[in-house]
C-alpha cells in the first residue's frame, strides 16, 4: 500500500517513534489551539513540510494519501453551510420547512476546516513516517490495552490479505477479458465482490485456527528495533512541538 511504502522508505524510518509521535501530538494540539483559520492552516503547512522536506516523502504521494480524507472533510464542511428550520409566526402557525444558507456565516466553517486540516496533516505525518509495527510497539510501552493492540495487528494483516485477493482476482478476470465491455465489467465486479467475501472469511478463519493450534493465549509480540539516538530525537521533536504550538498561539 502507498502509506506503507512511504513509511518504510522515508529518511526518518530510523527515528524513534516516540519522537515522531510527540511531534504529531503537538500538531494536534497546535491545530486545536489555533483561534484563527490562518493559524491552523499554517500549522498544517508546517507539518506537511516536515513530512515532505524533512522525511523525504514525495509530495505527490502525500497528496494522493490526503485526497480521500480531504474529500470527506469538504463534504462535512458543506453540510454545515445548510440549516433546516421550521419557522412559525407569533401565533404559532408554521410556515413549513425552510432551508437556510449559512445561518452563522462562513466563520465557523472556516475554523472547523482549518483545524481539521491541521489535525489531518499531523495524523498523516505519523502514518507516512512510521510503520504500524513501530506504532504498536510505542502504544504497548504507553500501556494501551492488549486487546486493542491485537485487533490492530489482525486488521493490519487482513488489509494485506484483502489487497492480495483483490489483485489476484482482478488479474484472473482481466486475463479472461472480464472488463472488455461495460456489461462484462459489471458482471465481473459482482463476481469479484462475492468471491472476496468468501475468501476473506475463509482466510480469517484459517488465521484463527492457526493461532489456536499454537496455543496462542497471550499477546502478539514482535521484535522491536533499537534506536541509537532516541534522546536526541525526543529533544528535537520537543523543540519542534514548542515551535508549532508557539506559531499557533502567536498567530491567533
Amino acid at each position: 500500500m502507498l502509506i506503507e511504502q512511504c513509511a518504510y522508505s522515508n529518511r526518518w524510518r530510523a527515528v524513534s517513534p516516540a519522537a515522531k509521535g510527540l511531534f504529531a501530538l503537538s500538531g494536534f494540539i497546535a491545530a486545536f489551539a489555533a483561534a484563527q483559520p490562518l493559524a491552523a492552516m499554517t500549522v498544517a503547512c508546517l507539518v506537511t513540510l516536515g513530512a515532505v522536506a524533512g522525511a523525504g516523502v514525495p509530495f505527490a504521494r502525500f497528496l494522493r494519501i490526503a485526497l480521500p480524507p480531504l474529500g470527506f472533510l469538504l463534504l462535512g464542511c458543506l453540510s454545515l453551510a445548510f440549516s433546516l428550520a421550521w419557522p412559525s409566526d407569533s401565533q404559532g402557525n408554521s410556515h413549513g420547512l425552510v432551508v437556510r444558507w449559512l445561518p452563522d456565516g462562513w466563520a465557523p466553517i472556516q475554523m472547523l476546516g482549518g483545524r481539521s486540516v491541521g489535525a489531518l496533516a499531523a495524523l498523516l505525518f505519523l502514518a507516512v513516517t512510521t510503520p504500524l509495527i513501530d506504532l504498536i510497539a510505542l502504544l504497548r510501552r504507553l500501556r494501551l490495552p492488549e486487546v486493542l493492540l491485537e485487533l490492530m495487528v489482525l486488521c493490519y494483516r487482513m488489509l494485506f490479505v484483502f489487497s492480495e485477493a483483490v489483485r489476484d482476482t482482478r488479474t484472473a478476470q482481466a486475463a479472461r477479458l472480464g472488463y472488455a465491455a461495460p456489461r462484462l465489467a459489471l458482471r465481473s465486479l459482482g463476481s469479484l465482490a462475492a468471491n472476496l467475501t468468501l475468501q476473506i472469511w475463509q482466510r480469517a478463519h484459517a488465521l484463527h485456527v492457526a493461532a489456536l493450534s499454537r496455543n496462542n493465549d497471550g499477546p502478539l509480540r514482535f521484535l522491536e528495533p533499537e534506536y541509537a539516538n532516541s534522546g536526541r530525537d525526543l529533544a528535537l521533536a520537543g523543540t519542534g512541538a514548542i515551535l508549532l504550538i508557539g506559531v499557533a498561539l502567536g498567530m491567533s
